[in-house]
């Protein structure tokens, strides 16, 4: 393929940024449901940017921040009844499948603002650079494309590509435009929203046959469709849009892939690949707008990485299966937080303010587990985005307490709610402590506990075994920063001792058991159990409805542990195995 290559060099000797990259840190929706419920990454947009950012795939200039769309644009293609109705979060709740109590308007509305806004502005930064200037704008939150005229759904509260193609022809832009829908599901509000402007073709590959959609040439693949095919029907698409647009938008989806949980097709990472670089290819000499659409798979962040590989030429470039751009991320900032670059890079931090977060020697202000005190721990939450997802989730007014327990350390944050309420969010008990058979030193956390009071369980989020109130949807972030706690403290991991298998099961990507014949139990129910949902199979297990090789089991209460130091492995994997094939589990009948 000499896409990539030549890419590479036209942009090397012009010396312009090969790719645009359009992103803003409220991308991440304030959702804390959406995770459990549907298979939605909420920082997927975020992972994108660091994995770039981290990689030096491209330059912080490259990273574009949007300003929110105007409500007159939108009104251009939404009706005013249906934009007013966006404001109850009844209303929201539906479009986004989640209880109207896990819904913040206003931050929820930002978020949307900001990623349409983006589009638009994307999609006029790629107009103006016609004349040989590189052509392609990634917005890492966008392709809305079930948003009708006067209703949202799947998703999609507002259709940011519909939105802008208004904007851009009240601003005088009258020519042709493709907008090619890659997305597993059908464009059914783009054919509301775009019905009427002769001007724009729209192409669709998807899984799902919804019904004929007027001024959509749309093609619906077999179930588990794989790369060949989906590319044969890709070269045959492209090859019906007609003549070469001066504008297109490519709603790149990520829910193609196989495995993910509300797709239908089949395709490998590397097919994606070949996908997006077929289309890029077709559309070289054409100012476009790639845009993600959906993705409901853990690692879903690949796909639009992928696609931002592709643009910056480089197609061929593998992302390591072990690449976490949250651990790359919260990485480089706690390379900064040490005392000495604190001081030496910020000239607010005075060596006053270095002794109220570390303390003073001698002092006896308290510390967890010797190291932080309340100010400093605050201090780090902040620098890590922590408190600013919890003032997106409607808390304000944070205030940090450190103190000693029988249990360890313990660590408290508080926030107050929007009546002034304060609330008790984050609880942490943590100590060192020597597990296994070769007593090996780690950070234990004897509680850690996430709440978010201002949610309700409700049949659309239940409650799971052991909560008494929703969770925060931040947990890959409370172990991440106890991770590097533990690293700070030179310790070999992070260990917990998970009492609900809930818990275990959304440790089990970073932690195993530490008794081989245990984690050996934990990946035969995960294999057993594969079929229930994860509310269903947790809480069979804490009503003991299990059986393992016929006769009743009782959830096992034992040590995970993350090792932190390259120096551990995991659990023996002959023991494992042997355990893992000796036992079944089933539901009791």
């Amino acid at each position: 393929m000499l896409f990539g290559p030549w890419l590479r060099l036209v942009n090397a000797l012009r010396g312009w940024p090969s790719l645009e990259v359009w992103y803003h840190p409220d991308y991440r929706t304030p959702l804390t449901s959406l995770e459990a419920m549907h298979g939605v990454e909420p920082r997927r947009a975020d992972y994108v940017a660091w994995y770039l950012l981290e990689r030096r795939l491209i330059r912080p200039t490259q990273l574009r921040q949007p300003e929110r769309i105007s409500f007159a644009d939108l009104a251009m293609v939404h009706t005013e009844e249906y934009l007013e109705s966006l404001h109850d979060p009844a209303v929201l709740g539906r479009v986004f499948g989640v209880d109207p109590s896990d819904v913040p308007v206003e931050p929820l509305l930002v978020t949307l603002r900001l990623a349409c806004g983006a589009t638009l502005a994307a999609a006029r930064s790629a107009l103006e650079r016609r004349g040989g200037r590189a052509l392609h704008a990634l917005n890492l939150l966008g392709g809305f494309h079930h948003a009708g005229r006067a209703r949202g759904g799947g998703n999609c509260a507002l259709n940011d590509v519909a939105v802008a193609l208004a904007a851009l022809r009240r601003d005088g832009f009258s020519g042709r435009a493709w907008v090619i829908d890659l997305d597993a599901h059908p464009p059914d509000g783009m054919a509301d929203c775009l019905g009427g402007d002769e001007k724009v073709r729209i192409g669709s590959l998807s899984g799902s046959d919804w019904g004929p959609l007027p001024g959509v040439d749309e093609t619906v693949l077999p179930r588990g469709c794989e790369d060949a095919a989906y590319l044969e029907a890709l070269r045959a698409l492209l090859g019906r849009m007609g003549p070469a647009p001066e504008l297109a938008f490519v709603i790149a989806g990520g829910d193609v892939m196989g495995g993910d949980k509300l797709g239908t097709l089949g395709l490998t990472e590397r097919g994606v690949r070949r996908r997006d670089a077929a289309v890029a290819q077709a559309l070289r000499r054409v100012p476009t707008v790639w845009l993600p659409a959906g993705g409901y798979r853990r690692d879903s962040w690949r796909v639009p990485a992928g696609t931002a590989l592709v643009l910056l030429g480089r197609p061929g470039r593998r992302i390591s299966r072990g690449t976490d751009p949250l651990t790359l991320r919260f990485a480089g900032i706690s390379r900064q937080l040490t005392e000495r670059e604190l001081a030496e890079r910020d000239e607010l931090i005075t060596e006053e303010d270095m002794a109220d977060l570390f303390g003073r020697p001698g002092d006896r202000t308290p510390r967890l587990l010797g190291f932080y005190t309340a100010q400093g721990v605050e201090y780090a939450l902040h620098r890590y985005g922590f408190l600013e997802q919890l003032e997106r989730l409607g808390y304000s007014r944070f205030h940090v307490a450190v103190d000693a327990t029988g249990a360890g350390d313990r660590l408290r944050v508080f926030g107050n709610d929007q009546d002034g309420v304060e609330h008790l969010l984050v609880e942490v008990v943590v100590a060192k402590k020597s597990v296994g058979p070769n007593a090996v030193e780690v950070l234990f956390v004897n509680w850690l506990t996430l709440r978010h009071p201002r949610a309700q369980f409700s049949a659309l989020r239940p409650a799971l075994p052991g909560q008494d109130v929703p969770g925060l949807g931040m947990a890959r972030e409370a172990s991440e920063l106890l991770a590097i706690m533990a690293r700070r403290l030179s310790l070999s991991g992070l260990a917990f001792r998970p009492s609900w298998y809930h818990m275990a099961f959304a440790a089990r990507h970073l932690a195993h058991f530490i008794d081989p014949a245990r984690e050996g139990r934990f990946q035969a129910m995960l294999r057993d159990l594969k079929g229930l949902a994860l509310l269903e199979a947790t809480q069979a297990l804490a009503e003991k409805r299990v059986l393992m090789n016929g006769a009743p089991y009782e959830w096992e209460a034992d040590d995970m542990v993350a090792w932190v130091s390259p120096d551990h492995a995991r659990p023996d994997e002959a023991a494992v195995r042997a355990e893992r094939e000796r036992v079944a589990f089933m539901l009791r009948p």
